[in-house]
Formats: C-alpha cells, sequence, structure tokens
C-alpha cells in the first residue's frame, strides 16, 4: 500500500462520488473518501473551517501523519484551505474542478447565496435535478452526452431530493462568498506539491479561474482535459486516478529520498 489520499467531494456531494475513482487507484494507495459535515446525515454543514477540521480529523482516524488531499469543487477550497491551515498534513494537492478563488464564483452562485430566495431557489434547484435523474430517459442522456455511469445518476437523484442536502448546499453556498476572498489571499503560502485539474468544457468552475488558480498558487501544475465538465470524478475517473497516483508516488520518491540522505 503507498501514500494516504484523502479524497473531498464537493457541493451537492458524498464519499460515493469518488468510488469510480478509488476503484481505479486500487491497492497503489490508501483511498479515503469521507461524507463532508453536512452531508453524512447528522452533522452540522459549514465552511471551509468546519469541513477542513473534519478532514483533519479523518487522518487521525486512521492514524495518517500527512496526505494527499484530492478535493472537487467545494472540496478543492476544503484542500487548500488545509494545505494553508495544517500545512504539515498535506504532502500534496490535488485540485479538482476548484471552486478555491473569487474567479470561481458566478452570477448564480451570489444568487443562490441570498438570504430566504436563495435557500427557496437552491431547494428548487436542487429538488427539480433529483425528480429529473429519477427519469430513465433523462440519465440515459446524461450517460450518453457525458460518460456519466447510471449508478452515480441514481445516487445523485436520491440525494438531490432529500431536504438535508437543501440545508447543506445552501450553507456551503454562503459560506462561499465569506470563505473564499480569505482563502484566496492566502494561497501563496500554499507550500506542497499542487495540481489543479479542470475539464476544458467545465461550465460550473470556468477554464479561466482554474487556469487563474494554477497561477496563484505557488509552482502550481495545471492539467486540462479536454472537453472534460465539472463532475470529473464521474466522467474521466481514469485519468484522474493517473493524476493521484503521480502525485502520490512523486511524495513517496521525496520521502525515501530525504530517509536515505539523512
Amino acid at each position: 500500500m503507498g501514500a494516504a489520499v484523502l479524497l473531498l467531494h464537493g457541493q451537492p456531494g458524498s464519499a460515493r462520488d469518488w468510488e469510480l475513482v478509488a476503484e481505479e487507484i486500487g491497492d497503489r494507495a490508501d483511498a479515503i473518501a469521507l461524507d463532508r459535515p453536512g452531508w453524512d446525515g447528522g452533522s452540522r454543514a459549514g465552511g471551509l473551517e468546519r469541513s477542513g477540521e473534519a478532514a483533519v480529523a479523518a487522518l487521525d482516524a486512521r492514524g495518517v501523519e500527512r496526505g494527499i488531499v484530492v478535493g472537487l469543487s467545494f472540496g478543492g477550497a476544503v484542500a487548500a484551505w488545509m494545505a494553508v491551515h495544517h500545512p504539515r498534513r498535506v504532502a500534496a494537492l490535488v485540485l479538482v474542478s476548484p471552486a478555491a478563488n473569487t474567479d470561481s464564483l458566478q452570477l448564480i452562485d451570489r444568487f443562490l447565496a441570498a438570504p430566504v430566495v436563495g435557500y427557496a431557489a437552491s431547494a428548487a434547484l436542487l429538488g427539480a435535478a433529483g425528480i429529473a435523474l429519477g427519469s430513465r430517459r433523462v440519465r440515459e442522456r446524461l450517460e450518453r452526452s457525458f460518460a456519466l455511469p447510471d449508478d452515480y445518476l441514481r445516487a445523485a437523484a436520491g440525494r438531490l431530493r432529500d431536504p438535508a442536502a437543501w440545508d447543506a448546499f445552501s450553507v456551503e453556498q454562503r459560506a462561499l462568498l465569506r470563505d473564499l476572498p480569505l482563502l484566496e489571499s492566502d494561497l501563496t503560502r500554499i507550500e506542497c506539491p499542487t495540481t489543479v485539474v479542470i475539464g476544458t468544457s467545465d461550465t460550473v468552475v470556468p477554464l479561466a479561474a482554474g487556469r487563474r488558480l494554477a497561477e496563484q498558487i505557488p509552482r502550481a501544475r495545471l492539467v486540462e482535459i479536454e472537453g472534460g465538465h465539472h463532475v470529473l470524478p464521474a466522467e474521466h475517473p481514469r485519468r484522474l486516478a493517473e493524476v493521484i497516483l503521480a502525485a502520490a508516488e512523486d511524495y513517496c520518491t521525496s520521502r525515501s529520498s530525504a530517509v536515505s540522505t539523512s
């Protein structure tokens, strides 16, 4: 077993979003996927700090001193927050379709974060999407157009119809507007090797935002997946696994070199 890889889902989302990537990783690394606060059916949702501290606790529970931290969308911001505030726990970052700077915010994000009307709109949007995904015909169309597996779409349908998901989404939507400017000012403090992965057809986090993020984080590497959309773990699991395992291998190699020269 190689390095530990901590997988942080987006918003909305769950640990199941990483199943295909974890299958591709196999026994080449210890893949740890968790439901972030608010998405586990019991805990309270919060901002970057709440999710970040929960992620550190997950590492503690597995006895992991340092891990490769991988974050999707909102989870990408959480991963970056960890690298800033708990640098000794993060061996490397892989930020996937990351909503981790203010360039990633669009007009719809600000509308959905508005008091009262934002929650109502979020609930209506997620609920309608969940109902639509309940249709086999809709799922087949998405599977053809975006290569999204039926199992993934079925799981998403149930999650999006859950009022608890509407609450968590609304809390995190407001947190995006509050926390991202603070995180952005700290991005230059990130010292660990970082890879930013973005799909060129992503309409949720613009390609320009991903490119800008790679410039903001010192020595970050940018990987663009041609034609990729926002949910890259479901759409391109093998490619993502390759990127993650490369980061894990680099870390293990550097650690071995450090031990041999000490």
